[in-house]
């Protein structure tokens, strides 16, 4: 059977054949998205629930352990983590790579709302869930600041006017804003104020709510006309709301502004933003699977003019971080080691056969190889990444071997003094089950790699699929193209040789000359030779044990990000005034471009951002930039600075302060921080291993009210009723909401900031008895000092 003779004889068909190669693979090429790595969707799903002023412990206890125990039940999961902190809690479920995230979702959603009647009943929201792939990094973060609007404006033109025409944008698939300013109205109340005239703070909760109504009204039907009916029950300002009458003591009004202070706040006012040293706030954009990181951020980056000519003059908005750098130039590199593979390879073969015919027609196999496996790259909906394109770089060599088996067997066929038409029969039939044999060989070595599990076999799935591809579309054309360009094309030897093909016969004789000699030579030593080889296959093991070994290398894309671990008793004044002096240090570093820092005390941490100059102005790596200024930071007192060289994949969907994690799991948790804390201290006394941290905070300064339960229920007041009280006067109670047309808001009871700093003011807080009376609430309650967790995870 001669598979060659049907392309041989029919040229019409293989040239359409390898024209539809040439066609679908262009097509495949131009339509193929750009990304630094292949897309590995991890199927992971984050669970977030908010109750604002709740210690880490009740938020594990209350909200976290319900959420825990459902979701134990869902098929398919393969860990757990969560992780609470003052006021919220985050739940991190990761399941198989198997399983279908949209059904997973669909699952926790349903065990969301089982669970929702064993929650708090003061939470502000039901907990929310969203999809996330830990490998997929933002792809740029913007950041809007201001000298001199309020920071309340630039939220609101953040949340209203820039991030929904972002999330609009083809490829984007999400949109979050950090360090939000986000307009409130805080009643902060004078407990003194309160005892003066007897009123208790749910008194005061409850006329807030009742005075600010936003409630359909309904529409009046004249005879002729028809008037919608409205009513200007909702209050919109701090000024709209400080006359409102709260109670009446001796016949006159006690008026809200009577009670305290009624302003014109921010919803959270424990956290802060700084980009390059002005206040801001940040926004990270992430793409949609599939997309084109690269073209997703052209399209982000050409509305950039429009989206600053919203803005008024005194905002601005500027560039944090662009991926989009450093994938075009991993990328572009590798592409031009791909070309430069491909010309290697022709040099090579015309400095052998040194014909320029016999040199182009094997040739041809290359390009047509490739473009083929971006067809089916395509086909498959891969990504042009670096992995993929290592995978053509490699097959460069694998792809042009079958052609040039080919023609030099038909070459052989001409010198036997046969025509081109009749070599090209006859060296095709000789040749093609070998050809075949040695493409299926080829293949099957990456057989392992495509069926591979794990992460690693999602990370090489498509390398194996890239390599395998281009080696079988490679033996199709050698056994199509190659022996009917042969028949038509090829030009016969000759015995009259030109003076290049002279001098390089002579090099390739002296050449062959010494090979023979050291072969000889070899020969004539066998024992030391076998001596030689086993002293080779010793190194090579100890080698491989002394190699360091990693997942994937470090790369320099000139951004580097970290935090910033506060102690665990630090107030918020103490934690923004080191971090505005790590973020001096950072913006005054020459090596440094663009920073951002911002703080977020509930959890006594600052998440760090930085742009690093581009690669050919600065004299180090981003490793080194990390262990120059660590020295720097560290003389900083108040916090711990963590910084680290993002990966280009990232695992796990937890935010860590290192490149490495290991966990610690454990039933009596006592036993548990003892020996935790007694492993991280073994760890940081080895000299290899760096910014040893944990997350284990157990020493937050706490006051702790201890309920004289019997004394209480003779007094009629409830430890719901207690705890109620302590909540509205530190939580930061959220006891109503503003609906406008674009946004709705908060309004916020709380103590004056004196009162909250002092617990001493616990005497002054009083609660309703069931009969009516005002009840002290030291008169129930005892506190002590103690300390408690700042995080707990589970």
């Amino acid at each position: 059977m001669n598979l060659t003779e049907i392309f041989i004889r029919r040229p019409v068909m293989t040239i359409l054949l390898m024209a539809g190669i040439v066609i679908f693979g262009l097509f495949g090429y131009f339509s193929l998205p750009v990304n630094d790595l292949p897309v590995i969707d991890f199927p992971t799903i984050q669970v977030g629930a908010n109750l604002p002023g709740a210690s880490p412990a009740t938020m594990a206890s209350s909200v976290a352990a319900p959420l825990e125990r459902q979701f134990s039940t869902i098929p398919g999961l393969d860990n757990m983590t969560s992780s609470s902190q003052r006021g919220e809690t985050r739940l991190t479920l990761q399941f198989a790579l198997d399983r279908d995230i949209d059904a997973a979702a669909a699952d926790v959603q349903n065990n969301i709302s089982a669970t929702l009647r064993k929650l708090p009943p003061g939470m502000p929201a039901p907990p929310g869930m969203r999809k996330i792939n830990p490998a997929d990094f933002p792809i740029v973060s913007l950041a809007l600041s201001s000298q001199t609007i309020n920071p309340t404006i630039v939220n609101e033109y953040a949340e209203t006017v820039i991030a929904p025409q972002i999330s609009t944008i083809q490829g984007v698939s999400q949109v979050m804003i950090f360090g939000n300013s986000k307009f409130a109205v805080r009643v902060q109340l004078d407990p003194n104020k309160l005892v003066n005239r007897q009123i208790s703070l749910d008194e005061v909760q409850t006329a807030v709510d009742r005075h600010n109504a936003n409630l359909p009204t309904g529409t009046l039907w004249g005879a002729n006309q028809a008037f919608t009916v409205s009513a200007n029950g909702q209050l919109n300002n701090a000024e709209e709301y400080r006359p409102l009458i709260v109670t009446y003591r001796n016949g006159s009004p006690v008026r809200l502004q009577d009670l305290g202070r009624v302003i014109d706040g921010v919803e959270n006012d424990k956290t802060i933003t700084w980009f390059n040293l002005n206040r801001s706030l940040s926004m990270e954009v992430k793409r949609q699977p599939g997309t084109n990181t690269v073209e997703t951020l052209d399209r982000i980056l050409k509305e950039m003019p429009t989206f600053r000519a919203q803005l008024p003059p005194a905002i601005s908005l500027d560039i944090v971080l662009d991926r989009s750098k450093a994938i075009r130039d991993s990328v572009e590199d590798v592409k031009f080691t791909l070309l430069l593979a491909i010309g290697l390879v022709v040099c090579v073969i015309f400095l052998f056969l040194r014909n320029v015919s016999a040199t182009i027609i094997p040739s041809l196999a290359l390009p047509l190889s490739i473009l083929g496996t971006f067809a089916v790259m395509s086909l498959f909906h891969y990504t042009m990444d670096n992995i993929s394109l290592m995978a053509l770089t490699l097959a460069v060599g694998f792809v042009v071997d079958d052609a040039i088996v080919v023609l030099e067997n038909i070459v052989r066929h001409m010198e036997m003094g046969q025509s081109r038409m009749e070599a090209a029969l006859e060296g095709g039939r000789e040749i093609a089950f070998t050809v075949l044999s040695m493409t299926l060989s080829l293949v099957a070595v990456f057989i392992p790699v495509l069926f591979m599990g794990g992460i690693i076999g999602r990370l090489f799935h498509e390398f194996a699929v890239v390599i395998m591809s281009a080696i079988i579309i490679s033996g199709f054309v050698s056994l199509s193209l190659t022996p009917l360009m042969c028949s038509r094309f090829l030009k016969p030897p000759s015995r009259h040789h030109n003076f290049l093909f002279r001098a390089t016969e002579r090099m390739f004789e002296i050449w062959r000359d010494v090979y023979g000699w050291s072969l000889r030579g070899v020969m004539r030593a066998r024992p030391v030779m076998l001596l030689v080889a086993v002293g080779c296959v010793v190194a090579t093991f100890y080698i491989y044990q002394i190699t360091p070994t990693g997942f994937l290398p470090a790369t320099d894309t000139g951004n580097v990000q970290g935090n910033i671990q506060f102690p665990e008793d630090g107030s918020y004044d103490s934690m923004v005034a080191t971090a505005s002096k790590i973020a001096k240090i950072i913006h005054d570093d020459p090596n440094v471009e663009a920073s951002a820092v911002g703080v977020e005390a509930t959890a006594n941490f600052a998440r760090i951002n930085i742009r690093l100059v581009p690669r050919k102005q600065r004299k180090v790596n981003a490793e080194q930039f990390i262990t120059q200024i660590r020295p720097r930071l560290a003389r900083i007192p108040g916090g711990r600075v963590f910084l680290t060289n993002p990966p280009s994949l990232r695992l796990g969907g937890r935010m860590v302060n290192s490149q490495y994690v290991y966990a610690m799991q454990g039933q009596n948790l006592d036993e548990l921080y003892r020996t935790a804390a007694s492993f991280e201290k073994v760890l940081g006394q080895i000299r290899e291993i760096t910014d040893v941290n944990s997350d284990l905070h157990i020493a937050s300064p706490q006051v702790m009210l201890d309920i004289d339960r019997d004394r209480a229920a003779s007094m009629g007041v409830t430890a719901t009723q207690v705890e109620s009280a302590l909540y509205s006067a530190y939580g930061t109670r959220q006891v109503s909401s503003i609906f406008t047309a674009t946004n709705d808001y908060q309004v916020i009871m709380e103590l004056l900031p004196q009162y909250m700093r002092d617990p001493s003011a616990l005497h002054l807080l009083y609660v309703r008895s069931s009969s009516g009376k005002l009840v002290p609430l030291d008169t129930v309650t005892k506190p002590r000092n103690t300390v408690g967790p700042l995080t707990v995870s589970h």
